[in-house]
């Protein structure tokens, strides 16, 4: 009998070669200031952030040099323990809860991270819900996302996990020996445009990808190479086969 989707506590755990890698953390964290200045402007002293799903803490602790509050939080007791015992500064606080019932009141956040998390709740159109109920009505949500149609999955790196039906993703999982059941749910590219409809969305995918240097990341394409060739052609011509999205979303008149 499958088990039944549920929370996916301690991730930090399954996979700590991802959420312990400092670097490779700092270097999104790196991107999601250039886009926010980039579309906000650089006066971010004043600006409170929430970074929801922020595990062990190193992306709130790099976005804190920036911006005027930063309060990360995640379900994951151990990664929380461990942001709050490395990085300790006035701005930064984090917090063990649950991105689906925000412990926060209305119109409190300019800005709510939301990084590759739609994908690890139980259910992602509350998360949305929430978010969109914390952030202020000119809020932004940084909304970096993870397309299903993507030949090899990010979390455990098997080709087509994730496009897969669900009952044999769990069992390719446990072939190749990376675990019991297959937790994360992906959605296409149609489906995350349904689940952030209530939103106005700016998308900054293309852009990223025709300015990998600006946006610092071309350590993932670098210009001037095939892949960076591939990457735009896929990006403008066929968009719905991108890998990620990376989507500023912000409140429409009918959600403020």
């Amino acid at each position: 009998m499958l088990k039944t989707r549920k929370y996916q506590r301690n991730f930090s755990e399954i996979l700590p070669e991802t959420m312990f890698d400092r670097e490779g953390r700092e270097r999104k964290a790196q991107t999601m200031v250039v886009v926010l200045r980039d579309f906000l402007g650089s006066n971010f002293q004043s600006l409170s952030v929430l970074d929801v799903g922020s595990s062990t803490g190193i992306i709130a602790n790099y976005l804190s040099k920036y911006f005027g509050k930063v309060i990360g939080i995640d379900i994951d007791g151990p990664a929380i323990k461990y942001a709050r015992d490395n990085f300790i500064k006035k701005n930064l606080s984090f917090e063990i809860g649950d991105s689906m019932h925000l412990n926060f009141p209305k119109n409190m956040f300019d800005i709510v991270i939301c990084a590759h998390v739609y994908e690890h709740v139980p259910d992602a159109n509350r998360l949305m819900q929430e978010i969109r109920r914390v952030l202020r009505p000119d809020g932004v949500c940084y909304f970096a996302a993870g397309n299903r149609l993507n030949i090899r999955e990010p979390h455990y790196n098997l080709p087509f996990l994730s496009i897969v039906p669900r009952k044999l993703a769990h069992v390719y999982l446990k072939v190749a020996g990376k675990g019991e059941f297959y937790h994360e749910k992906h959605l296409t590219c149609w489906g995350l445009k349904k689940l952030i409809h209530e939103f106005e969305r700016i998308d900054y995918t293309e852009k990223i990808i025709a300015d990998t240097e600006f946006f610092h990341t071309d350590y993932m394409i670098k210009p001037g190479t095939n892949r960076s060739s591939l990457a735009k052609f896929i990006v403008h011509y066929v968009y719905w086969l991108c890998p990620g999205y990376i989507w500023l979303l912000r409140k429409t008149d009918l959600c403020s």
